[in-house]
């Protein structure tokens, strides 16, 4: 029997990524391009459209030709792409009105601090609390302790249409179409045939209700976002996509998935099942958790978003995310620490600890339990004793740390029996976070043997959904361990006063761009019901994985 071959499309923040597989889910071929992003002004992150278009046409012919086949042998193609990254552009001639204004971008930033502590957002909040209490219903719950953030696209979308002249006019004239990054790919590969965007991407932007599974009205109303530019919401997966034109890449191939990247790197780590947990660690850190088929109300600031819609199944995720990762290290890699990203974790093991340094990885602000756009990073507690090694190793430790907060959140919100964490991204190569991770949240780390879960969750996907895998058993099975780290319980003891005086420093940083010292202000709104955290220190031992 003939092969099937898979091609998958993964746009990231820094990468695109082509890679085809076979129906043994290997990859026969792949092709890498950088994303280029533009910082045209302070706060200001940005992606031309025609350079990411040229870069995506690029990457598919290249990916076909280490594979040695053509775009007719191709079964079909699957995208993800980073979420919250959005476009507007002319229904009339397809032309952008702006460049692609990424989910890294700060320009709404004091729309984002005006709207959350304006009285009308405060009454919409307390009247949200008011119906939660008579009601009992989650979403509610959820709405009285929703705070704006510079990564969902709401609030960017505003400024867009306040400051954008040409999109005003053709809001005005009924001419404006609004899209995320799938949506925009979508529209391109298909010659303007499909405006579309899958109910991952959706409930990414800010203004998707997964509760009610629409647009959420409020939105619309209150940031009049004009609703006939919004594109129609679909499945994961479907014949909805159409196929891509035969003029790009000299056939048509038939596009059966798009999603956001979140939910591909569920796929890709097989978590089916509600209670599963995978975290990413990637240009920024995504704890995910499968909920199964409710949306979770959380009061300390995960976020629910919709897993993946396929036709009756529907399921549903709560994330908690720490911004900045990879982003950190390759800072640190700028600042001198370090040459190569690959020898952090023998540089960090050649000190015992860090001398008493701690790290604040807030470039982005900080996530659950803070949920602090005011936050800043920085090292606290440096000396004429401290050396590049316990500088590179505080850096790597507060990733870990910033990890196990988010499990902590997950933990006190949910019921759920946790045993492991399905690891990927390329920050997961790095042992000694890995190991960190393990030992603080007590909980098995599976790393695999390729971390780019994305495209192989596109596979995943676009297999099942047309049958060359029967079941999700089968992909399980086909899943590949490289690496295991096992918790140690003598490594968090040891590190309980490390952890709770890093805590003390993260709280230094809290509502720093605000003239804030202390981060009482600034926690959620709901920060009596936040978890308390549990403590974690000093004292390191190196403990090699375990082969799977």
């Amino acid at each position: 029997m003939e092969d099937k071959h898979i091609l998958t499309l993964d746009i990231g923040t820094s990468t695109i990524r082509c890679f085809i597989y076979n129906s043994k889910t290997e990859a026969v071929g792949k092709a890498v391009d950088q994303v280029v992003l533009h910082y045209p002004k302070l706060g200001f992150v940005e992606i031309d459209p025609d350079e990411l278009w040229t870069s995506v046409v690029n990457v598919v012919q290249k990916s076909l030709k280490d594979a040695n086949i053509t775009a007719q042998q191709v079964t079909a193609m699957g995208i993800s792409t980073q979420r919250a990254t959005f476009l507007n552009w002319s229904r009339k001639t397809g032309k952008p009105f702006h460049k692609f204004i990424t989910w890294k971008d700060l320009r709404a930033d004091k729309l984002v601090k005006q709207w959350n502590s304006s009285y009308t957002w405060k009454l919409l909040k307390i009247s949200a609390y008011i119906l939660y209490l008579i009601l009992r219903s989650k979403r509610f719950r959820a709405g009285s302790v929703f705070k704006f953030m510079n990564t969902q696209t709401c609030l960017r979308l505003y400024w867009t249409l306040h400051n954008v002249p040409a999109l005003k006019n053709a809001v005005q004239d009924g001419d404006a179409l609004f899209g995320t990054l799938d949506t925009w790919l979508l529209y391109k590969m298909t010659g303007g045939q499909i405006h579309m965007t899958d109910v991952s991407s959706a409930s990414a932007t800010g203004f998707y209700d997964p509760f009610t599974m629409q647009w959420a009205n409020w939105a619309i109303t209150l940031l009049k976002i004009p609703r006939d530019a919004l594109p129609t919401v679909v499945d994961t997966a479907g014949d909805h996509f159409t196929s891509s034109l035969a003029t790009i890449w000299g056939h048509p191939i038939r596009i059966v998935s798009c999603m956001a990247d979140q939910t591909a790197s569920m796929w890709g780590s097989c978590c089916f099942e509600t209670g599963d947990v995978k975290l990413t660690m990637g240009t920024g850190t995504f704890f995910n958790i499968n909920t199964g088929g409710e949306p979770h109300a959380s009061v300390s600031g995960l976020y629910p978003i919709v897993g993946w819609r396929l036709g009756d199944e529907l399921v549903f995720s709560a994330e908690g995310a720490n911004n900045d990762t990879a982003s950190i290290i390759k800072w640190a890699q700028n600042l001198g620490l370090f040459k190569n990203a690959e020898e952090t974790a023998e540089i960090a093991l050649s000190v015992s600890d860090t001398d008493g340094v701690y790290f604040i990885p807030a470039f982005s602000g900080l996530g659950p339990p803070y949920n602090d756009g005011t936050a800043a990073s920085g090292f606290v507690g440096m000396k004429p004793s401290t050396s590049k090694a316990h500088l590179v190793r505080a850096v790597l430790e507060s990733l870990a740390f910033r990890t196990a907060q988010l499990y902590a959140c997950v933990k006190a919100e949910t019921d759920y029996s946790f045993n492991v964490i399905r690891l990927d991204g390329g920050v997961s190569n790095n042992d000694f976070i890995a190991q960190l991770v393990a030992d603080l949240t007590e909980l098995r780390v599976e790393r695999p043997v390729h971390v780019e879960m994305s495209s192989l969750g596109c596979a995943h996907i676009v297999g099942y959904t047309l049958g060359i895998w029967k079941s999700k058993e089968e992909l399980k099975s086909l899943r590949k361990i490289d690496c295991v780290f096992n918790p140690r319980q003598h490594v968090k003891k040891a590190y309980e006063i490390t952890f709770a005086r890093w805590q003390d420093a993260v709280k230094r940083m809290c509502g720093w761009y605000n003239g804030e010292t202390t981060s009482q202000s600034t926690i959620s709104d709901s920060s009596t019901s936040t978890p308390q955290s549990f403590k974690l220190s000093s004292g390191r031992e190196k403990n090699g994985s375990i082969s799977a």
